[in-house]
């Protein structure tokens, strides 16, 4: 083929070429990017939520044992008719004991406030119970917690059982107030039965 020819062709097939312009690449580079900028976000609201339904769970179940510990205590009637209740079992230990605790005497009215001994105790990233105190454990994750009233309408027979989750490193906030997802509040009612 003579050269003349050759350039001839060169020439029609660049003209003949489709492709993209640089401002075509540059739009669809931009597109690109903002989608991927979308999706990373969404990508990190996705965890953030994960994570705080996680701890709002992780804090349920957390308040359903102590519901159940407390609820588990004595409280009733004895063969001869008369009233008995726990107030000594240690529910706060690491190891529930049955003697130097307040098991289920009336609270402090702040108990749900502030960490009172005998009604607060600290659990760890396993779930293991760290023990009671005013002070919060190092390793603590959880805060948990409870208030034992005697209810209004008849307060020799029937106490009212409050249990408060939270995470530990969290600033102090009032129970009664908005609650957060991370926390669990579980209220129960506790009656004797005559036997």
């Amino acid at each position: 083929m003579p050269p003349a020819r050759i350039a001839r062709v060169i020439v029609l097939a660049r003209v003949d070429e489709k492709g993209f312009s640089l401002l075509e690449a540059i739009i669809a580079a931009g597109l690109l990017a903002g989608a991927l900028a979308a999706l990373g976000q969404m990508l990190a609201i996705a965890v953030a939520t994960h994570r705080s339904a996680r701890a709002g769970s992780d804090a349920t179940v957390l308040a359903q044992q102590k519901m159940e510990q407390l609820r588990g205590l004595t409280w009733g009637f004895d063969v001869s008719g008369l009233p008995i209740g726990d107030a000594a079992t240690d529910t706060a230990a690491s190891v529930e004991t049955p003697t130097g605790g307040t098991g289920l005497t009336p609270s402090p009215p702040d108990t749900l406030l502030s960490n009172t001994s005998g009604w607060v105790d600290y659990i760890d990233q396993s779930g293991a119970v760290l023990g009671g105190g005013t002070q919060v454990p190092a390793g603590a994750v959880y805060l948990r917690r409870w208030a034992i009233e005697p209810l209004p309408a008849n307060p020799s027979d029937t106490i009212v059982i409050r249990v408060f989750v939270r995470p530990a490193g969290r600033p102090e906030v009032d129970p009664s107030r908005a609650h957060r997802s991370d926390e669990a509040r579980l209220i129960g009612i506790r009656t004797r039965k005559a036997p």
